[in-house]
């Protein structure tokens, strides 16, 4: 069954996809005036802060794969941050935490996406910094029109923002109320930020001399100044219903830099894939695709039962084994999980019925890790928290709503291509800075108050995100980007979009209408992190036999209202030098451009 809601864009001067529309059109707007892959991105970039704050921002995070067209492969830009000094297991549990809140001060790490776009910029761009920021300036000057989701996340947070937040509510509550859906909404205080950090470097000579002074002010200079001030100061509630004071200095972020580093890669039917590292969740596609390696799966509907089955099984060991063996430590065994005879191992335990527990493979010489795993799923799952006076701990069931993230994708007319995902600094997640009109992030929380695993919260160490774009190359040299929001699921459905591509013929804007699904057998990286044994969610899209037989397999189904799952985009280029784009319906906001 092929169904499309919109053409499958081609083209050979440039394409560009994002989240929201008014950042694909400024985005490709730069384009249009001369600009690069890399420039375009930036741009995109710093428009979908303004456009979608409830999902992303300046003091957030942001993993992306660059791929200039010169280079046989591409390279991660990590903008991960990492973990502050002071943010040490001994002063967390002092803190009376058994887990670190999703929100408040004790949930941020050093803030990585502004220097991560910069770094981009500097080396691959071709355009000045104040020309980058300049869509993004007038947009907060100026104002956008403001999402309904965007204006029920101020709603719910309205009287907590004026209790608690009251720097959130000088900028999320414009005359004292929430903007109305379709209202121009302005955040002035960004645009002051933006405008005082180009006025700072306007006198440096050179184009890339004067990004890294915008570097260095961001990192040592105002900007962190006002952080690390009031950083010394603030004290606020978190999701746990307490005031707390955060860990996060100046000397954190005048320490700290994006850097480069090598991409993983793996070979699907012909087709390389490459992720990001075991910091992030990004193996899990791979490990996907190894252990279905050996499977027809081109025999098998895009929209069957089946289908469904083996993928949704194999995201469940791949998932089950990010839990025990990622992360940024030393002691990680995430490699060895990718090692063909594990892989096979591992798609050898599937079977023609749903499995119901969640079980790390087994690693000789990691069984310390498998067990703390294990043990760690266990205590969450009796570790039931209920809302209500006198009963359990207090929930703050409104700050324990983790953010989203948003997405774009890139390649002009040389080649070059870009797929970057940035989140955090979400405006529901940590007050506003005062006077720079941007929150910090809160990726601390997928850290664990537990000692020796591979994602024990340790100073200087990276969290194990779920920030997780992609690229791949197909066998006739054609070139892909792409990726997705979705927290957990950012995989999930990117691995539903890659094999429908690889195996059944589908284009690109075919694989992402079709209709998608993912599973909660897993255990979530966000507070609270919960589990659900056996969940399987489809789209209502998929046929009613396939339904009913996945219940009869053992999955736990959960049907979603229509057009819900995913917001994919992705961009592509043939060695011949056609391009093409295409954009997730879902959410009526992702757009694709290109001529």
């Amino acid at each position: 069954m092929r169904f499309t809601t919109r053409p499958e864009l081609s083209g050979t001067f440039g394409m560009t996809a994002s989240t929201h529309w008014i950042a694909t059109a400024v985005g490709m707007s730069v384009l249009e005036r001369g600009g690069n892959a890399f420039d375009a991105a930036a741009a995109t970039g710093f428009a979908l802060q303004v456009c979608e704050p409830h999902l992303n921002g300046p003091l957030g995070d942001m993993p992306a794969l660059i791929w200039p067209a010169c280079d046989d492969a591409p390279t991660m830009i990590c903008a991960q941050g990492t973990a502050p000094a002071g943010a040490t297991i001994a002063h967390y549990r002092a803190e009376g935490l058994d887990l670190i809140p999703g929100s408040g001060l004790l949930a941020t790490v050093i803030p990585g996406a502004f220097d991560g776009w910069m770094l981009m910029l500097r080396d691959h761009g071709t355009w000045p910094l104040a020309e980058i920021l300049a869509p993004a300036i007038h947009y907060a000057r100026h104002g956008v029109p403001c999402l309904p989701r965007v204006t029920d996340a101020i709603a719910e947070l309205a009287d907590f923002f004026r209790t608690e937040w009251p720097t959130s509510a000088e900028t999320w509550l414009p005359g004292g109320a929430p903007p109305q859906p379709g209202a121009l909404f302005a955040n002035p205080a960004l645009a002051d930020t933006w405008d005082r950090l180009c006025a700072e470097v306007a006198g440096v000579k050179g184009r890339e001399a004067q990004i890294d002074a915008a570097r260095d002010q961001f990192a040592q200079g105002f900007i962190a100044g006002a952080i690390d001030r009031w950083m010394r100061e603030a004290c606020v509630m978190d999701a746990t219903g307490h005031r707390r004071k955060g860990v996060l200095s100046g000397q954190d972020m005048a320490g700290w830099r994006a850097s480069y580093e090598p991409v993983l890669s793996g070979d699907h039917a012909g087709w390389q894939v490459f992720k990001g590292g075991f910091w992030s969740q990004g193996p899990v596609q791979l490990s996907v695709l190894g252990m279905l390696a050996g499977d027809d799966l081109a025999a098998l509907p895009p929209e069957g039962a089946d289908f469904v089955h083996r993928v949704t099984e194999a995201l469940k060991r791949a998932l089950a084994d990010r839990e025990a063996y990622y992360g940024d430590a030393p002691e990680a065994a995430g490699p060895l999980t990718l090692a063909p005879e594990y892989l096979r191992a591992r798609r050898a335990q599937i079977s023609g019925t749903a499995g119901a527990t969640l079980d790390p493979g087994d690693l000789p010489g990691f069984e310390t890790q498998r067990t703390a795993a294990l043990a760690r799923n266990a205590w969450l799952a009796g570790r039931q928290v209920h809302s209500g006076p006198g009963v359990g701990e207090p929930t703050m069931g409104h700050l324990k709503k983790p953010g989203d993230t948003v997405h774009l994708d890139v390649v002009d007319r040389w080649g070059n291509m870009v797929s970057a995902t940035p989140s955090g600094g979400w405006l529901q997640s940590s007050p506003v800075v005062p006077g720079l009109g941007m929150p910090l992030n809160s990726r601390t929380q997928m850290f664990w108050l537990d000692e020796g695993l591979p994602t024990s919260l340790h100073p200087g160490r990276r969290p194990r995100t779920t920030l997780s774009p992609s690229m791949a190359r197909a066998p006739d040299g054609t070139r892909l980007a792409y990726g997705t929001p979705g927290g957990d699921q950012q995989d999930q459905w990117q691995t539903a979009f890659i094999l429908r591509l690889i195996h059944h013929g589908l284009n690109l804007q075919e694989a992402i209408d079709a209709p998608l699904f993912h599973t909660d057998h897993l255990q979530a990286s966000f507070d609270p992190h919960g589990f659900t044994p056996a969940h399987l969610l489809l789209e209502p899209a998929f046929p009613p036999a396939t339904i009913e037989a996945l219940k009869a397999m053992g999955h736990r189904v959960q049907v979603s209202a229509p057009w819900s799952a995913g917001r994919l985009t992705a961009v592509s280029r043939r060695p011949d030098g056609l391009l093409r784009a295409a954009a997730t319906p879902r959410l009526m906001q992702a757009y694709a451009a290109g001529r």
